[in-house]
């Protein structure tokens, strides 16, 4: 269980200082995020449970969320950015997971672009973005991350084999020093989006944390499906893809390995 105490001690001085809402079980901390900044709630608010019953990735597709399992929380960010920004996001939050989990485990992930969290072959986390915009700005958004922690076993149908962090590391990974550091890690990486030099750095170091973004045979999945070699992201985060016709830059979608 969490010590929403401590929590609040150890994030006094952070954003998320006063604004921690927990729920032993919701459907989706997404929803409730998202729920919450359309009645009002202020930046920085953080929504999190021990277990999902509606959770949610990408695309829609179902995230399963078993009791104090993982880790399952969404942030409300009220970000004064232009909306063409926007695809940085996920980027950022990859970045503030990446560091988190190295924190708190000692584990290294690779980021697959846009929204995956892998250790090796396997899933360990995704990110799921929603977000409303208002006259060309953002006007809200919602990164909902989620990160299997203790979990031993995962169904054998899943796109991508799934891992957690407790498998990987051969020991127990206690959620709180790790949510802790993922809020800590997010507040350093969105502030990155309000700096006119930090933000240029995002797309290289997502590529220096990622195995995919260059050099990979890919299948790109969604409305720009092609297949090809993955050749870098652009400054505004979007994958480019070397294919027979040439040079695709992707906006949506996701990818997977061939081979």
């Amino acid at each position: 269980m969490y010590d929403l105490a401590a929590l609040e001690a150890a994030l006094a001085e952070t954003i998320f200082a006063g604004n921690l809402h927990f729920s032993g079980s919701t459907g989706s901390t997404n929803s409730d995020a998202m729920a919450a900044a359309r009645n009002g709630a202020p930046h920085g608010s953080v929504f999190f449970a021990d277990e999902q019953t509606a959770g949610r990735g990408r695309g829609d597709h179902a995230w399963h969320s078993a009791v104090a399992q993982g880790l399952y929380v969404s942030v409300l960010l009220r970000l004064s950015i232009p909306s063409e920004h926007m695809p940085l996001l996920p980027l950022a939050a990859g970045l503030a997971a990446a560091a988190a989990v190295r924190a708190a485990s000692g584990l290294t992930v690779d980021l697959r672009w846009p929204n995956d969290l892998l250790i090796g072959p396997r899933k360990t986390g995704g990110i799921l973005v929603e977000s409303q915009s208002e006259r060309g700005r953002l006007g809200f958004a919602v990164a909902g991350i989620g990160i299997n922690v203790h979990q031993q076993s995962f169904a054998a149908d899943l796109a991508t084999p799934a891992t957690s962090l407790d498998l990987e590391s051969g020991r127990w990974i206690d959620r709180q020093p790790l949510l802790i550091a993922l809020l800590e890690a997010l507040e350093r990486e969105t502030g990155a989006l309000l700096d006119p030099g930090a933000i240029r750095t995002i797309p290289d170091r997502v590529a220096q944390g990622s195995t995919w973004v260059r050099g990979r045979e890919v299948e790109v999945h969604g409305p720009q499906a092609c297949t090809g070699v993955t050749d870098g992201l652009d400054e505004n985060g979007f994958l480019r893809v070397r294919t027979a016709a040439g040079v695709v830059q992707i906006q949506t979608g996701g990818i997977r390995a061939i081979g």
